[in-house]
């Protein structure tokens, strides 16, 4: 019973953050690592983050930076393509600190910065950096988050600009990520009713996310965001650190 109640909140929480909370899908899968294989966890949930990047995309398709996705998108694509190629040499406990820090650096640096934080432009060599990580840590842990949102936050979008950009970037590549996943057996044995239900839980949950996206203010969602991050940061680097060490 706590296993399937775990399974559908993290079906919501990945609804909401594609319906406009963007940092909260990425804190799915270390729920669900509390009770199983991080990988499988992260393979459960591929087909959720698919179906509701896609209505994601649809509630946002008039919303969207059109420069980010043209520097973002093929980078996180190549990093999609690294990490199928690196999966299995790489411990995963070492991308989870790495994505950790990255968050927790951004947080700390926005939140302890004196004086008004000047708004960033859409660089490409940034851009590819940050870009090519996010499909890294995208494809390993899901948790993609961090390192996109170093890049995009600084630049201090609109929250619908911001939303939209980050809902079509992550569509286009969870969806590369399906037949990579298949390739190196990580969808073999998985009970597909039950991720058809989870899908379902997760559209809900992307109706959720776009009102509250809807209702808060721009600094409202902004902190929010941030806020969010800062807490997937922190629990990336306690399970990162707790596996290095063998617990």
């Amino acid at each position: 019973m706590t296993e399937t109640v775990l399974l559908i909140a993290a079906a919501l929480i990945v609804g909401m953050s594609k319906g406009g909370l963007a940092s909260a899908a990425a804190i799915a899968v270390p729920l669900l690592a509390l009770f199983m294989n991080p990988v499988t966890a992260a393979a459960m949930l591929l087909p959720v983050y698919i179906v509701t990047d896609w209505v994601g995309v649809w509630l946002y398709r008039r919303s969207y930076s059109r420069r980010n996705l043209w520097i973002l998108t093929p980078s996180l694509l190549f990093g999609v393509g690294v990490a199928t190629i690196i999966t299995p040499y790489t411990p995963e406990s070492l991308l989870l600190i790495f994505t950790g820090l990255i968050g927790l650096w951004y947080c700390l640096r926005s939140w302890l910065k004196r004086g008004t934080v000047e708004r960033t432009e859409a660089k490409v060599l940034p851009g590819i950096f940050w870009g090519t990580l996010t499909g890294i840590a995208s494809f390993i842990t899901h948790s993609g988050a961090p390192p996109s949102q170093a890049y995009l936050l600084p630049q201090k979008l609109p929250k619908l600009e911001f939303a939209g950009t980050v809902a079509i970037a992550f569509a286009i590549g969870n969806l590369v990520k399906l037949p990579a996943y298949w390739a190196i057996g990580q969808l073999d044995g998985l009970d597909w009713p039950l991720i058809a239900g989870l899908a379902v839980t997760g559209i809900v949950g992307t109706v959720i996310g776009k009102a509250v996206t809807a209702w808060l203010s721009e600094d409202g969602y902004l902190k929010v965001i941030q806020a969010m991050l800062f807490i997937l940061s922190v629990a990336l680097l306690f399970r990162g650190g707790a596996e290095l060490l063998g617990a």
